[in-house]
């Protein structure tokens, strides 16, 4: 069986077929930096990352190209409220989104292009639509003739007549037509602008992707990457202006991520509901997070809530415990070929469901019931102490770590790291508690109290007992 992927283009799966049989070329839309991401623009980017790991795990080299929209009319507005410049705003927003994402454990694209940095690119393939007349020029501004592209609506799947409804447009009485959207912005005073062929101005925001992922992978993309918000009017604009130019298909496939919900409502900024990454990793670890954020398919809508973290943050607890577990048996291999146990059939069912459902659009809710379902069998055969050979509690620990390191939800390295520091931690406090006993034995009780009070004030409490002082976390 090979991958299948929902092509949000036909509106149904698709075998999926990329144009090298052994490189997959991947655009996806990045943040525009005028603040912080939220949960929300996270789920789009862990998205777009574990399809990136598990196509390399089925053996594609894989080349992801990831924007930052850096020069848009959010940032320009945010930097004058905040009385700095766009470019610094960009600057600062643009290294905390690097800094949130790595925190998440996403690993960096290839190239994160810059908008700012591809104008020169930008301008060509505007002239380009303009010597083909599906542009025209008014005052300084470019704009897009859509009527001149007879499939536009094909992504969205609307009618001519229903297009401008869910498109938010700038009431400009001098366009053609009122869903022609612009594609250069003739500069008005205090903005950030370049030199063109027309005046001062600057990019509009759908020529910025067109431009940038036609430079880093071609005229034709194998995915296209982004927000189920991005579909209209965005991703249809990208679609007609790269076509119109290049007379080639754009992408081959178009795989959108539903919204986070929050009480109900799409989360976002123009709705003010929104969570920011960088608090929600405060309080949960990584693999809590990432295990929250693919718990549903994709394609679903996903509830964020207090309960669901929770239970998240349980089911790390349990992997991360079985995964313990099972570490001592790394390195015992298998000496006798033949030797079959329940736990080694279940070993082998789990890679077969999890590529299933990995193949299947990316599958992530049924890829981690594959993985719990066997999380669940090993500790069975661990408790049961029923004679299953070391070897295969190995291949039980490596399936398990293969498998999860695709979907970024337990990082052996990182355990072992965090172990470490545990065992520091405690080998600190135990230290501490000695030399209270010693202040004690000495009558110093303002020493003994201040080390009390301090670990207290660290949700370290302390317990007198007359076999000695014991500890424990109590948050």
């Amino acid at each position: 069986m090979g991958i299948k992927i929902y092509n949000s283009l036909s509106r149904q799966m698709e075998d999926f077929v990329p144009l090298n049989p052994e490189h997959v070329s991947i655009y996806s839309c990045g943040p525009t930096v005028y603040d912080y991401i939220h949960m929300g623009n996270a789920r789009t980017a862990l998205v777009t990352d574990i399809i990136r790991r598990y196509l390399e795990y089925r053996g594609y080299t894989v080349k992801l190209v990831q924007n930052l929209t850096d020069i848009d009319d959010k940032i320009i507005n945010r930097a004058a409220e905040l009385g700095v410049s766009a470019k610094q705003l960009a600057q600062q927003n643009g290294d905390a989104f690097f800094e949130d994402s790595q925190r998440l454990g996403i690993h960096p694209a290839d190239v994160h292009p810059k908008a700012t940095e591809h104008i020169p690119e930008m301008i060509s393939l505007i002239q380009t639509l303009l010597e083909k007349g599906v542009a025209y020029v008014i005052d300084g501004s470019v704009y897009y003739r859509v009527n001149r592209f007879d499939s536009y609506g094909k992504l969205s799947n609307r009618k001519p007549e229903d297009l401008l409804a869910g498109a938010r447009v700038e009431i400009d009485e001098r366009k053609e037509d009122p869903r022609d959207f612009d594609m250069w912005k003739a500069a008005k005073p205090g903005e950030p602008s370049w030199e063109s062929p027309w005046g001062r101005g600057r990019p509009g925001w759908h020529i910025e992707c067109s431009a940038m992922a036609m430079k880093h992978l071609g005229t034709t993309l194998d995915i296209h990457v982004g927000g189920e918000d991005l579909r209209f009017p965005h991703h249809e604009n990208e679609i007609a202006q790269s076509e119109m130019a290049t007379g080639s298909t754009f992408a081959h496939y178009w795989i959108h991520i539903a919204f986070l919900n929050i009480d109900g409502r799409r989360m976002g900024k123009s709705e003010h509901n929104f969570i920011l990454l960088r608090d929600a990793l405060d309080n949960y670890p990584t693999e809590v997070i990432r295990h929250f954020l693919i718990s549903a398919h994709y394609r679903h809508p996903l509830d964020y809530n207090r309960e669901s973290l929770m239970k998240s943050e349980g089911a790390f607890r349990r992997l991360s415990n079985c995964l313990d577990a099972l570490k001592k048996y790394d390195g015992q291999l298998a000496t006798d070929e033949t030797t079959t146990s329940p736990l080694q059939h279940a070993v082998q069912e789990m890679k077969s469901q999890f590529t299933d459902a990995m193949d299947t659009d990316f599958n992530t809710a049924q890829a981690l019931g594959a993985i719990f379902t066997l999380v669940s069998e090993v500790n069975r055969s661990l408790s049961a102490k029923n004679g299953t050979p070391p070897a295969v509690f190995a291949q039980a620990y490596h399936a398990l770590n293969e498998t999860c390191q695709v979907l970024g939800i337990y990082d052996a390295e990182a355990q072992d790291r965090d172990g470490d520091n545990v065992e520091q931690r405690d080998n600190l406090i135990n230290l501490l508690l000695e030399i209270r006993q010693d202040a004690r034995s000495r009558k110093d009780w303002d020493t003994s109290d201040k080390i009390r009070d301090r670990l207290k004030e660290l949700d370290i409490e302390i317990q007198d007992t007359r076999e000695g002082a014991t500890w424990k976390i109590v948050s």
